[in-house]
């Protein structure tokens, strides 16, 4: 058993990990995913060093081990899981399943995992385009990239965001950048980075920390 405390460290570890493509975590990155104090944070990575949970080395960061990383995986498919469930079953939208699933992923029973996803039919993403875990752990195959690393008159598709916070996903909804939907870039601005979009909704703006943080399909070769 884990503390609840532990397990949403194992889970931003994990996250910020796929992120960095697998690269160790600094501890600044993780005390501003959990937004907690850098303090906190050290203490909690010697104790989950301590039970073997994780590796840490003063200045190089912080990695999963086999047994932590098993521990995380496991935190996220449930997360997920809950996410498609409160959002296909009950009707929540995308900007409010993230805060329920927090509360809902300490469930301990496999079971109802297990039967929760049968349920749902085994979804491989979530609400927000997040990749749901199987039962082995294993991550489905993602082929995706950043909309702010597209040129000009790229053509694409939503396939999720980056950072799920509650006003970045109501600000997508209101402007209709939603999974699914179909965009180009009409232009880009070179002072800031933002862009202008065409979109299900018309032409519209985006900031460049929109654009850093939508995920879509890469646009096909010509």
């Amino acid at each position: 058993m884990h503390s609840q405390i532990e397990e949403n460290y194992l889970k931003a570890i994990f996250n910020l990990s796929v992120e960095e493509e697998g690269k160790a975590v600094s501890t600044s990155a993780l005390a501003r995913e959990l937004d907690v104090q850098a303090a906190s944070v050290t203490d909690m990575i010697k104790k989950l060093a301590v039970k073997g949970l994780i590796e840490y080395e003063k200045y190089q960061g912080v990695m999963l081990t086999a047994r932590g990383r098993t521990v995380a995986v496991d935190i996220v498919r449930k997360h997920r899981i809950w996410e498609v469930f409160l959002s296909e079953k009950l009707g929540f939208n995308w900007s409010e399943v993230h805060d329920i699933a927090e509360q809902l992923e300490h469930i301990q029973s496999e079971e109802l995992i297990s039967r929760l996803d049968d349920f749902l039919g085994n979804p491989a993403f979530d609400p927000h385009g997040g990749p749901i875990p199987d039962k082995k752990g294993r991550l489905p195959d993602r082929n995706i990239v950043l909309l702010s690393s597209l040129p000009e008159k790229s053509e694409t598709v939503v396939a999720g965001v980056k950072d799920d916070a509650k006003e970045l996903l109501q600000y997508l909804e209101q402007v209709g950048l939603l999974i699914g939907a179909r965009i180009r870039i009409l232009e880009r601005m070179a002072f800031d980075d933002s862009m202008v979009l065409e979109s299900p909704s018309g032409k519209i703006s985006i900031s460049s920390k929109v654009a850093d943080n939508l995920m879509v399909r890469p646009p096909k070769a010509e």
